[in-house]
């Protein structure tokens, strides 16, 4: 695929099937149907895959939308409303299969501002969006463990430690972090950590807040602790987030350091066979504790 900067810009009489928005989100770029993605989250970082939806669209334009990588936002633009009658039988498989971003109505040229301002605010609630897009990158929990899940993301609104989530659970912190090391996933701090996370990268991105007044108002002691624990978490710095809109590749670029360090044990669809698989059989609380009450203390997991 070509850097945003080396593609043509596309005239507004000639909308392809599929289009990139990306950076400075000025206009849609074209995407030839042979192109493929970048492998890694990096590529498309703020960038969105914008659909044109016609009522002959085939079954291979729907597998490339679904199949599209993770951390890459679906736009849907739907046809003129004469027309969408023929695509309303299929209409749940559209987006049970591709989980878009937005779903648009018909304009003949589409707002870019528009789409920019869609991408940027999100996800609406926490909890069901995040698992929302687990699902679609092929992670399969069970019930109690969805549930258990999306009560953190909505816990962590307001309680800054895994202490206080624990108590809020009705769990002890070492049988909660039994649950999510017995399922090969990453421990319950780290999750914490990532939904306060990604309310840091939507406020950058949708409000005119300095960095440290956002890092005030999600508890964290100062811009500097936010900006620190981001980077060694996701691997990017809050400049670079609010001008890279989205928060799917935000939380795929999380969601491939914890597969490539082993924390996440399940491959997503997409994901590099893993190289060093530790060993799982150890306590999960065996060597946390000490690390995550010196952070708790700084507030970086507070």
């Amino acid at each position: 695929m070509l850097p945003p900067s080396r593609r043509p810009m596309m005239p507004v009489e000639a909308l392809p099937t599929f289009s990139l928005l990306a950076p400075p989100y000025s206009r849609l770029l074209p995407l030839d149907d042979q192109e493929e993605f970048p492998a890694h989250p990096r590529g498309f970082r703020g960038a969105a895959l914008v659909w044109s939806l016609t009522p002959g669209g085939t079954d291979a334009e729907l597998e490339r939308a679904a199949a599209r990588p993770g951390g890459l936002p679906l736009m849907i633009l739907l046809p003129p409303s004469i027309r969408i009658l023929r695509l309303r039988a299929r209409m749940m498989e559209l987006v049970e299969e591709t989980r878009p971003h937005a779903i648009l109505p018909h304009h003949p040229v589409p707002d870019t501002e528009e789409l920019r301002f869609l991408l940027a605010h999100g996800p609406g609630s926490m909890g069901s969006d995040v698992l929302d897009y687990l699902r679609w990158r092929g992670l399969r929990l069970d019930q109690d463990t969805r549930q258990v899940m999306g009560r953190i993301a909505t816990l962590s609104e307001e309680l800054r430690t895994l202490g206080a989530v624990a108590r809020g659970l009705y769990m002890s912190r070492r049988a909660l972090g039994r649950r999510f090391h017995d399922r090969g996933l990453p421990a319950p701090s780290r999750w914490l950590q990532i939904y306060r996370q990604v309310r840091a990268a939507q406020m950058l991105q949708s409000t005119g807040r300095s960095l440290g007044e956002i890092a005030r108002c999600l508890g964290y002691p100062d811009e500097f602790t936010l900006s620190n624990q981001m980077d060694r978490m996701v691997g990017v710095r809050p400049s670079l987030v609010r001008e890279r809109l989205g928060w799917e590749w935000f939380f795929e670029s999380w969601l491939r350091r914890e597969w490539d360090s082993g924390s996440l044990q399940h491959p997503l669809r997409g994901f590099p066979p893993a190289f060093k698989v530790p060993d799982r059989d150890q306590d999960p609380h065996a060597a946390e504790p000490e690390n995550e009450e010196r952070a708790e203390r700084s507030g970086e997991a507070a």
